[in-house]
C-alpha cells in the first residue's frame, strides 16, 4: 500500500508539471473556443478560476458537474441542501455553455453559478482559494487531480454522487500506470455514491475505501419532480391536451443516422393509423432542426418544440428542438426496471423489431396498458426517498465533517 501511494504521489507531481507546463497552450485553446462560441463570450474568464461574483460570508458547499444532464441530476439535492440548511451558502459550476443557459435558469434563488475551472494549477489555485469551500460535490465521474488533490492539501472535504465510470475509462485506470494515482485520488473521498452495484465494484477494484461507499439509488430518478419550471409545465400539460386522442409514440435521445431508422417506422405505423403522431428527441438541439428542415423539404407536416407550434390536423411528427430535458446512462436504469417488473421495458434490436412491437402494442389497449402502468410503478418504486437517502448520506459523511 505504501509502495502504492509513493507511486501515485510520484505520477501526480508528473501530472501537475506537465499539466503546469501546458497553461498557456491550455489558455490560447480557451480563448479559440471563445471565438468558435464553445465558450461563454462574456464569462470565460471563470475558466481559469477567475470569479465574476462575490464570495457570500459564512461556509459554502461546491457543487460541480460537467455539463447539462449531470448538472440537471444536482438540482433535487441543491434544493434539499438549502431547504435543510439555510445557513450555507451553495456554489454550482459546470464546463458548457449549454449548461448554463438551462441551468442558471433552474436554480434556486440564492444559489451562485460559475464555470468550473480547468484542471491546471493556476485555475484550480485561483478558484480554491477565493472560493475557499468547505466541501466539494462532484457529480458522476469528474475525477480531475489537480481539482482533487489541490481540495485535500486545502482540507476541504470531498464527495462524489452518481459515482460512475465509463468502461473504457475504467480500463484505463486499471492499467499500471494510472492505477496509482486513481488510488491516491480515490483516498481523498470522505464518500462516494455509486450509480450502481457494478459500479462500486469498479471504484473498490480502483482501491477505493470499501467504508465510504455507500448507496442510496439514481438521482436521475428524482429529476422530473424537482426541476420543471412553470413555463415548462405549461407547455407540457398544453402539449397533453393536443395528444390527448391521438395515438403516440416517441424516439428519445436519438444520434445522427437514427433518424432515419424512427422515420421508416413512423412511414410503417402511419400505414395502420394515420392519426399517429411520432415524437422524435435528438440528443443534439441542432441535429432536431435539421430534422424538421429536411422533413418540410419533403412535403411533411412537422411541429417544432423551439417554436411552440401547436399539433395541428394533419401534422404527424413532433420534434423537440430544445435543451433542458435529461439525457442520461440508461442501461443500469433498464436493469433495475426489469428486475422490479419485467413488464416495465421492452428491448428490441433494430427497426424490424421495433416496429413489430409497436404494431402489438398499438394494436392491443390492454397490453400497451399494462406495460404503461409496469413502467409507472417500477419508476415511481426506484424514485422514491432518493434524494432523503442521498441528504442523509452527505450529512452524515460530509457537513458533520465539513462544517464542524
Amino acid at each position: 500500500m505504501a509502495a502504492t501511494e509513493a507511486a501515485g504521489k510520484l505520477a501526480y507531481r508528473i501530472y501537475r508539471a506537465v499539466s503546469y507546463g501546458a497553461e498557456p497552450a491550455v489558455n490560447l485553446h480557451l480563448r479559440w473556443r471563445r471565438l468558435r462560441g464553445r465558450e461563454h463570450s462574456l464569462r470565460w474568464t471563470e475558466r481559469l478560476g477567475l470569479p465574476s461574483l462575490s464570495r457570500p460570508t459564512g461556509p459554502l458547499l461546491w457543487f460541480h458537474a460537467v455539463s447539462l444532464g449531470e448538472g440537471i441530476t444536482a438540482i433535487p439535492i441543491i434544493k434539499e441542501c438549502i431547504k435543510q440548511r439555510p445557513d450555507v451558502n451553495v456554489l454550482m459550476t459546470t464546463t458548457t455553455v449549454s449548461a448554463f443557459e438551462v441551468i442558471s435558469k433552474r436554480l434556486p434563488s440564492g444559489v451562485i453559478y460559475q464555470f468550473a475551472p480547468l484542471d491546471t494549477p493556476s485555475a484550480v489555485g485561483a478558484f480554491l482559494d477565493y472560493w475557499r469551500p468547505n466541501a466539494i460535490i462532484l457529480i458522476e465521474s469528474e475525477l480531475w487531480p489537480n481539482l482533487i488533490m489541490g481540495a485535500s492539501e486545502n482540507g476541504i472535504v470531498l464527495a462524489l454522487l452518481n459515482a460512475r465510470m465509463s468502461s473504457k475509462s475504467f480500463k484505463k485506470f486499471s492499467g499500471p500506470l494510472l492505477l496509482p494515482l486513481i488510488s491516491l485520488m480515490l483516498s481523498k473521498f470522505s464518500l462516494i455514491v455509486p450509480l450502481s452495484t457494478m459500479q462500486a465494484i469498479h471504484f473498490q477494484l480502483l482501491q477505493a475505501s470499501p467504508y465510504i461507499i455507500k448507496f442510496s439509488g439514481d438521482l436521475k430518478y428524482a429529476v422530473e419532480e424537482f426541476d420543471a419550471s412553470e413555463g415548462e409545465l405549461r407547455s407540457i400539460q398544453d402539449l397533453k391536451l393536443q395528444l390527448a386522442h391521438r395515438q403516440v409514440w416517441m424516439a428519445s435521445s436519438i444520434h445522427r443516422g437514427e433518424e432515419e431508422i424512427m422515420l421508416g417506422v413512423h412511414r410503417v405505423l402511419t400505414e395502420m393509423h394515420p392519426d399517429i403522431v411520432t415524437i422524435i428527441v435528438p440528443r443534439n438541439p441542432q441535429h432536431g432542426l435539421e430534422i424538421a428542415q429536411e422533413l418540410q423539404k419533403a412535403g411533411q407536416n412537422v411541429a417544432l418544440r423551439s417554436r411552440q407550434e401547436n399539433l395541428k390536423p394533419g401534422t404527424n411528427i413532433y420534434v423537440v428542438d430544445t435543451l433542458g430535458r435529461h439525457v442520461g446512462h440508461f442501461s443500469h436504469m433498464v436493469l433495475e426496471m426489469q428486475r422490479l417488473n419485467p413488464l416495465s421495458v421492452l428491448q428490441v434490436s433494430g427497426k424490424l423489431e421495433l416496429e413489430k412491437a409497436l404494431k402489438e402494442l398499438f394494436s392491443d389497449a390492454k397490453v400497451l396498458e399494462a406495460r404503461r402502468m409496469a413502467a409507472k410503478q417500477a419508476f415511481c418504486a426506484l424514485s422514491t426517498g432518493i434524494v432523503a437517502n442521498v441528504w442523509s448520506l452527505l450529512n452524515v459523511h460530509v457537513l458533520n465533517q465539513a462544517l464542524c
